[in-house]
């Protein structure tokens, strides 16, 4: 129960938002109990997600679109322009995660030393030139050349990006806004099925190849995310310009509510070394491996695939389009529910069967529209699965440090996938890639199942520790903690 010293510090601080709570003698427990307006809180929210998604949906947007573009050009003559083989061109696709995965750990811990704000700026900045860049290439070595570069800033845009979302929301109000981000990745298949078809009519202009345009014109693009982060991004989400001061208090109250997800802003080895050895890091690991060799295959080589069914390089751009938006839907959707239920591993499980079943379709079925049918089935599966993945672990770790080395490593072990799905890919009908796609999908379904039951076993062995049980476990702190229960 706070003191009226408490009563008093805590409508002084509402009065006066800038002030931090170190500058009140506002107790921890005080703000805590602090019951917000919901329609005040709603309202903040709606004006949160005008202000900060659109911005983080845009550059995630062109980030993938940066990555992936080179699926659409390779149907319009590029490995032949740059004398790439075909094992050459896998070889390019599968180096971008090389640097990739060696960064996302680095990028996410630094994120708070370097601030939100010059992070992504600067990276953002960098990976637009290399796509730009792209355009003028002549052989194979600057292909490799501007792909690890690519691969080494983009590595942080997810993973910070990510860690963004956790300063603004609650962990209850993360799913949806993790499935805006990543409902991009299948926007950015559908937007570059479309700019490809129509970038890739310049050809000649210039005396540039149509492929060239669509590297230039997509790199362009990408400047624009640079402007938008360091101008709409505060370092500060709290404190953000747009806000008045009533909701700047409201922003605080929810930090406050938040503490222990958030955790200390001082750095600690110790959270380091406990993320590490988190079982919840191993399970959301192995299943995000799984589900990214759908992401990378799949988003990377469907223009091929399709033009192994009979269509031609345009064409097979423009296909792509209603299986991408298809997939955003169904994703956002099953986010929804996510956030409403709290409920991850039964729509994981759920949307992989659908995924299954699309992967037996392209291997099993002679008929090329009804194979055409199976992308839209395995496309339930390639973003639904990874992007809910990400927000199940988010929800489960605490503090900040622990949690930007979990999602920093889960995305590093995850994108692994990348390399692979290159080599995966190599040939048409694509069996291999197809039928390895299938595997890894099984293979998730049964690890979904055991990171499910482990965390249900923690929240059991947590409700016997708070009816007088002795604690001996090796972690107490953080989601360790008796009231801190995991989502299922």
């Amino acid at each position: 129960m706070s003191t009226d010293k408490d009563d008093i510090a805590l409508e002084d601080a509402k009065h006066d938002p800038r002030k931090s709570i170190d500058d009140t003698s506002v107790t921890v427990t005080g703000l805590e109990n602090v019951v917000l307006d919901k329609k005040k809180e709603d309202k903040l929210l709606l004006k949160l997600d005008f202000a900060f998604v659109p911005i983080i949906m845009f550059t995630y947007l062109t980030c993938f679109l940066d990555r992936t573009n080179i699926g659409n050009v390779k149907v319009a003559g590029m490995p032949e322009d740059i004398g790439a083989s075909e094992s050459q061109f896998s070889t390019a696709v599968s180096i971008f995660y090389v640097t990739y995965v060696l960064l996302e750990s680095p990028w996410a811990v630094l994120m708070k030393k370097l601030t939100p704000r010059n992070i992504l700026t600067g990276l953002c900045i960098v990976w637009s030139l290399a796509t730009i860049f792209t355009g003028f290439i002549e052989n194979v070595a600057a292909l490799y050349a501007v792909r690890l570069i690519l691969g080494a800033c983009e590595a942080g845009l997810f993973p910070c990006l990510n860690l963004y979302l956790t300063m603004v929301y609650k962990r209850e109000e993360q799913a949806k806004r993790v499935s805006y981000l990543m409902s991009c990745a299948a926007i950015s298949g559908a937007v570059g099925g479309l700019l490809a078809y129509g970038l890739l009519h310049m050809d000649g202009i210039g005396g540039k190849a149509g492929w060239r345009w669509v590297y230039i014109i997509e790199g362009l693009l990408s400047i624009v995310c640079a402007l938008l982060i360091w101008f709409g991004l505060p370092n500060d989400p709290s404190n953000a310009y747009f806000l008045t001061e009533d909701e700047k208090w409201m922003m605080r109250v929810r930090n406050e509510q938040r503490r222990k997800y958030m955790g200390s802003e001082e750095f600690s080895w110790e959270e380091l070394r406990i993320a590490i050895r988190d079982p919840k890091l191993m399970f959301s690991s192995v299943v995000q491996f799984c589900q990214d060799i759908l992401l990378y295959g799949f988003s990377t080589f469907l223009p091929t695939i399709l033009t192994s069914l009979g269509y031609n390089s345009l064409m097979s751009n423009v296909l792509t389009v209603p299986v991408y938006i298809w997939a955003a839907i169904v994703f956002v959707a099953f986010a929804f529910m996510a956030d409403k239920y709290s409920k991850f591993a039964v729509f994981i499980f759920g949307t992989n069967i659908f995924g299954i079943i699309g992967y037996i379709i392209l291997l099993a079925v002679p008929n090329n529209a009804v194979k055409y049918f199976g992308t839209f089935l395995c496309g339930i599966a390639t973003y639904t699965g990874v992007g809910l993945n990400i927000v199940w672990l988010n929800v489960n770790v605490a503090p900040h440090y622990r949690r930007a080395m979990e999602i920093g490593l889960q995305q590093t072990i995850g994108n692994c996938a990348g390399i692979v799905a290159g080599q995966i890919y190599r040939k048409s009908p694509y069996v291999l890639g197809n039928s390895f796609s299938m595997g890894a999908l099984v293979v998730a379904q049964g690890v979904v199942v055991l990171h499910a039951w482990y965390l249900r076993r923690e929240n059991a062995e947590k409700d016997r520790i708070a009816e007088g049980k002795e604690d001996t476990r090796r972690v107490q702190s953080g989601d360790a903690e008796i009231d801190y229960k995991y989502h299922y």
